[in-house]
């Protein structure tokens, strides 16, 4: 059992008053911590961490932050053993107080602030399924390197998808320079942006938090928002506004969703298998 009181108390140099457990996570533990002195933190750990589980959230974390975009819980400490992350407090609001335009023109600034390459330097993987981040100069060899076939040889190997799905996934992963509409600069993206990793803190400011941070297009981040919901029409206006897409845009969202919803057919199964063949249909 992690002892995760005596780490933070070790880390941060402060007691801990109370640990108070937090739900809605499904890969980790999490934790509000009131310390002595009546500030809050946030803690996680997770028991059997893959080594460099926390680290490599942390540096994503801290890349994402350092564009001075959209807003970014603060490391405070990050641990392998135990481990273990710790970050600022952010007070959650309901997220229809959200301020929708100004959250799509920080988007629109942490996108602009770019990656030195596709993937990320460190190699680290990210992600439930592991999946790669070796760089590479382009988008089109990124996503079928990194994302479609590594996710094409999980699905077969775990059965989750039917034999033509992966036959045609990996038809399309050789077709992403045509399909993959202009070239774009790598974008610094949160890689996983879906409703419950966007939360909602005073004043309607929106905080990022649990990337998957990567170079990448940034049409994922923005195809990953419309595949799961919660963000506002004012949301996406305003990026566009402040950053508009190229030509065709709306054609090629199934292109950048079908690697979420391909990871979610292995994890979840069920109606995964039919959006993942809806996406494929809208493709070939």
């Amino acid at each position: 059992m992690i002892d995760l009181r005596e780490y933070i108390e070790r880390s941060l140099e402060r007691d801990v008053a109370a640990l108070t457990p937090l739900g809605g996570g499904d890969v980790a533990d999490a934790f509000r911590v009131t310390l002595a002195d009546g500030a809050r933190v946030f803690a996680k750990t997770r028991r059997a961490a893959p080594a460099g589980f926390f680290v490599t959230e942390a540096a994503g974390l801290a890349w994402l932050r350092e564009a001075d975009a959209a807003p970014i819980p603060e490391v405070l400490s990050v641990c392998d053993d135990p481990p273990a992350l710790i970050l600022e407090w952010i007070e959650a609001e309901p997220p229809e107080t959200a301020r929708e335009a100004e959250f799509g023109r920080a988007l629109a600034a942490l996108h602009a602030a770019g990656a030195p390459s596709f993937g990320r330097e460190d190699r680290r993987s990210t992600g439930s399924r592991g999946l790669p981040n070796e760089p590479c100069e382009s988008w089109s060899e990124f996503y079928a390197t990194n994302r479609l076939l590594p996710l094409a040889r999980l699905a077969a190997e775990e059965r989750a998808l039917p034999p033509e799905s992966i036959r045609r996934l990996e038809a399309i992963a050789q077709r992403l320079a045509e399909l993959g509409g202009p070239t774009e600069p790598p974008a610094r993206l949160h890689g996983d942006l879906w409703g419950g990793n966007r939360m909602v803190g005073p004043e309607g400011i929106s905080w990022l938090i649990d990337p998957a941070a990567h170079g990448g297009h940034r049409e994922f981040d923005l195809a990953m928002m419309r595949l799961f919901g919660g963000f506002g029409e004012a949301c996406f206006a305003a990026y566009a506004e402040a950053s508009p897409l190229a030509d065709g845009w709306t054609e090629r969202v199934p292109l950048h969703q079908l690697a979420p919803l391909v990871v979610h057919a292995i994890k979840f199964g069920g109606s995964y298998i039919a959006a993942t063949r809806d996406a494929l249909d809208a493709l070939c």
